[in-house]
């Protein structure tokens, strides 16, 4: 079938879309379209039709990528003054903001993903762009007293460089494709480092367009690879390369796992951006107004297909039932549908696959006798659909409560304490520490249990409140280091510490 003629449940996509969908989708290597060892295709998950086909590599594509990546770090990218390094990523933003009609659709008909959040993250993306390359210019140094030993003899001067890590491996997923990409390899550009990024084999398409940009840019070759795969492959291959100084990688905790035991070899440098279950508190002086629309969208925004998602809610007994009416209420009006519905609020899970996964927990939850205060089908229709789903009768022992679901499923615990040691320890109680937020009027109860929520990223009155400027990362088994921000810049980035004696 044609990309003209590929049906979206009615909705059009643009002429530019369509003629990239019908092209050939190859590896970027060295700065060329390469053929691959393999192929596989892409589906849109609203429909289930496919999108395209494209090739893929394993170890030996990856080794080509890595040695190209290492040519051009010791080559011109090493070379390259920071004003030109600035230059560069400047255009990159502009030929995405040229291209986000492009961007934006590919992630919806590859993910399922709405049009709003997809609108949202490639806006975000150019707007990362930009934020690192302004950022160049600051990767500064510190002059420091020389050693004692060293002074006692003579006038001496001791400094600090900051200095790339060299070639970095980036592992994206699948449920934030174009941003999570942009997420890593716009610092590790800014930071002087050359990448090899393995796209998710369930959505490479946005990230293969990046490649096209990151080439019309004037990006020097081989600076940017691209290797579509198998994560047990190529993945595996890019985690265990040698020739590979760091590897990012988002996605599960036991994946992550192998990530870590792979990069042994060699003990390049990981940082990790896992799982998580992240609490919800809504104390009884909540403003509901705010807190039902904000704590049901904590739980269904990407369809739950997000590491941040709020889906263990602890809600005081005060307020419980006008919160449950009200989630349910709103979760009753979302508008399931494809996401190029300018309406859609909740699109399709990404796979049959992962479907099946999500409804087990569920027809698991309805077995073990838990309330179905909303939801818990799946639609009788083409595509991946589930309905946003609510349980209430909850407790921390549940597998509803204690593992990540990653889909629409909200599992709501009441509690009657006030007592916020009490809460924060039913908050904690989880291998996770991602993101969670605290609704409350009171804003001495809001500072004070927020400092006692182990996570990375909490929020007051709101939930996953990101930016390209703000950190974030997790506790336990949520992941090793931070992105976005300066701190993501610094994970690229070695401290070489030099004395001269004068």
């Amino acid at each position: 079938m044609s990309a003209s003629a590929i049906p979206f449940d009615g909705n059009a996509i643009a002429s530019v879309t369509q003629c990239f969908l019908g092209e050939t989708h190859r590896l970027l290597i060295g700065g060329e379209w390469v053929e691959g060892s393999g192929e596989l295709e892409t589906r849109d998950p609203a429909t289930g039709l496919v999108l395209a086909k494209f090739q893929t590599g394993g170890a030996a594509e990856i080794d080509r990528a890595v040695k190209a990546a290492r040519t051009a770090f010791e080559g011109p990218w090493g070379r390259m003054t920071v004003a030109e390094r600035t230059a560069l990523l400047h255009k990159l933003a502009r030929v995405m903001d040229a291209n986000a009609t492009l961007l934006t659709e590919l992630d919806v008909i590859d993910n399922g993903m709405p049009r709003f959040i997809a609108g949202l993250t490639t806006a975000n993306c150019v707007e990362m762009i930009d934020y690192y390359s302004g950022a160049v210019m600051r990767i500064e140094g510190t002059t420091i007293a020389p050693p004692r030993h060293i002074a006692a003899e003579t006038e001496a001067l001791t400094y600090t460089l900051r200095e790339p890590v060299g070639v970095a491996g980036q592992i994206v997923p699948w449920n934030v494709p174009l941003s999570t990409a942009i997420l890593k390899l716009a610092p590790a550009l800014a930071a002087g480092c050359t990448v090899v990024m393995k796209p998710s084999e369930e959505t490479p398409l946005s990230v293969l367009a990046l490649g096209r940009m990151i080439l019309e840019s004037g990006i020097p070759t081989g600076v940017v690879n691209i290797v579509n795969g198998l994560g047990a492959e190529a993945g595996q291959a890019l985690a265990e390369h040698p020739g590979v100084d760091k590897i990012s990688f988002t996605g599960s905790t036991a994946t992550g796992r192998k990530i870590v035991q792979a990069a042994l070899g060699n003990l390049k440098k990981v940082s990790l951006e896992l799982g998580g279950k992240s609490p919800v508190v809504v104390m009884p002086d909540a403003d509901l107004s705010l807190a039902i629309p904000g704590v049901a969208m904590a739980t269904f925004f990407l369809q739950g297909q997000n590491c941040m998602a709020g889906t263990r809610i602890f809600a005081h007994a005060a307020i419980h039932d006008e919160l449950m009416d009200g989630v349910a209420a709103f979760a009753g009006g979302m508008k399931l549908g494809h996401g190029l519905d300018f309406a859609t609020m909740q699109g399709p899970l990404i796979s049959a696959a992962h479907t099946a996964k999500v409804m087990g927990y569920i027809d698991r939850a309805k077995a073990d006798g838990l309330t179905v205060v909303a939801g818990g089908e799946q639609l009788d229709r083409p595509g991946n659909f589930v309905q946003p789903t609510i349980f209430s009768g909850c407790d921390n022992s549940m597998p509803l409560m204690r593992e990540e679901i990653f889909g629409p499923v909200m599992a709501v615990q009441k509690i009657e304490t006030d007592d916020l040691d009490a809460i924060a320890a039913l908050a904690n109680d989880t291998p996770y520490g991602l993101s969670g937020s605290v609704w409350t009027r009171d804003l001495s109860t809001a500072h004070r249990l927020v400092k006692r929520i182990r996570a990375g990223h909490v929020s007051i009155n709101c939930h996953g409140a990101v930016g390209t400027n703000i950190p974030f990362g997790g506790y336990g088994q949520s992941g090793w280091g931070r992105e976005f921000g300066q701190e993501g810049l610094d994970g690229y980035l070695e401290t070489k510490a030099i004395t001269a004696r004068l």
